[in-house]
């Protein structure tokens, strides 16, 4: 009986995990389509954003045929799917075929298998070329993603300890004035929209009170020597674009550990401890903030997922080189592969992340997998 109990476990979250995989699968197959009609259909050249004063129609036309624009819509889609796949088509006997392959496109590639002059291989997910800088959109994402993901990281962490220790000190102190304090702040930083408030803290912190914070109101991770001797970190700058990142965050989870600490609070095996006479930090700490948790760190790794993605308006403030100045500066020039790569890219990311907490989910609680 317990063997057969074992088996239909591990049959559920198998089914579930299948299930929760086909379901991202298809979010990511509606986000291709979407991403690539609608930046094929914008309005506006990315040929003629490229000549500049030297644009004429026949250097447009010329443009159009290198970059494949030239072709049918339903030919161009067909073309972008086969180069996102990690199995593709090529033909290396026709040079004017869509899915022709030179030797540097797919590199490195595995040739699978050849039928005539058309070969299966085997490839990493490849994301077209930038029209501007003619980098490789993976080698620009793989440059500005670990400062996204630090930056996000870090204003996570801020979020994290702050918010928890103001929804303990609030829910402790309830109905005094350190709970509508706390209270005020919270629902101050919901209601601030990203944009304004990094313009408000990078004005405050590093222009009126520049003297005292020594605190630059533009910067990057790698700051230029003054003397000519390379780059180096200057983590100094991680801190307006990392607090102004962190407010929303902070905010949430300062209501939601105050809520759930009065909760914790209200139990029965509180008050039975604080009658054996445990002191006050250990109750609190120990106890309470420790069956408190559940629901501060679900909706901690939901942010920090969040925070991955909508970190454009901060870093383009800030001037912080990573994923959302890549995509505004490509959307200012028309560099579509950049924007739909890096739209597909935060995509999966997100798609992964909700995967894999459903999961945890599922492992945690058995009723999740039956729904």
């Amino acid at each position: 009986m317990q063997k057969k109990t074992y088996f239909c476990y591990f049959g559920n979250m198998i089914n579930y995990t299948i299930k929760r995989l086909l379901y991202g699968l298809l979010v990511i197959l509606g986000v291709i389509v979407l991403v690539f009609f609608l930046f094929n259909i914008l309005p506006g050249d990315p040929a003629r954003m490229m000549l500049g004063q030297r644009a004429d129609a026949e250097s447009i036309e010329i443009i159009n045929r290198d970059l494949g624009r030239d072709k049918p819509i339903v030919v161009q889609f067909a073309g972008y799917v086969n180069d996102l796949l990690p199995l593709s088509l090529h033909n290396n006997a026709d040079t004017e075929s869509f899915f022709y392959l030179d030797d540097s496109k797919y590199a490195p590639y595995l040739c699978v298998a050849k039928i005539g002059t058309t070969s299966l291989v085997a490839k990493a997910p490849y994301l077209r070329r930038s029209y501007q800088s003619k980098r490789k959109v993976s080698e620009i994402i793989a440059t500005a993603f670990p400062q996204t993901a630090l930056l996000a990281v870090v204003a996570m962490t801020f979020a994290l300890i702050v918010g928890v220790l103001l929804g303990v000190l609030s829910a402790v102190y309830k109905d005094t004035w350190i709970d509508r304090l706390a209270m005020f702040l919270s629902t101050l930083g919901m209601s601030l929209p990203s944009f304004f408030a990094a313009i408000l803290i990078a004005w405050l912190f590093a222009y009126v009170l520049a003297d005292w914070t020594g605190l630059n109101m533009f910067g990057n991770l790698y700051s230029i020597d003054d003397y000519g001797e390379g780059e180096f970190i200057d983590l100094k700058n991680l801190i307006l674009p990392a607090l102004t990142l962190g407010i929303r965050p902070l905010a949430t989870l300062t209501q939601l550990t105050k809520n759930s600490m009065l909760d914790a609070l209200s139990q029965d095996y509180i008050r039975t401890a604080r009658a054996k006479g445990m002191g006050r930090a250990r109750l609190l700490f120990r106890h309470a903030l420790r069956n408190a948790m559940n629901p501060i760190v679900t909706s901690a790794s939901g942010w920090l997922a969040g925070l991955l993605a909508g970190a454009v308006f901060v870093e383009y403030v800030f001037d912080w080189k990573g994923m959302g100045v890549v995509v505004v500066d490509a959307l200012d020039k028309y560099d579509f592969p950049v924007v739909m790569g890096t739209i597909l890219f935060i995509c999966i990311l997100l798609v992964l992340i909700n995967i894999v907490t459903d999961l945890i989910y599922g492992w945690l609680d058995p009723r999740v997998r039956i729904k």
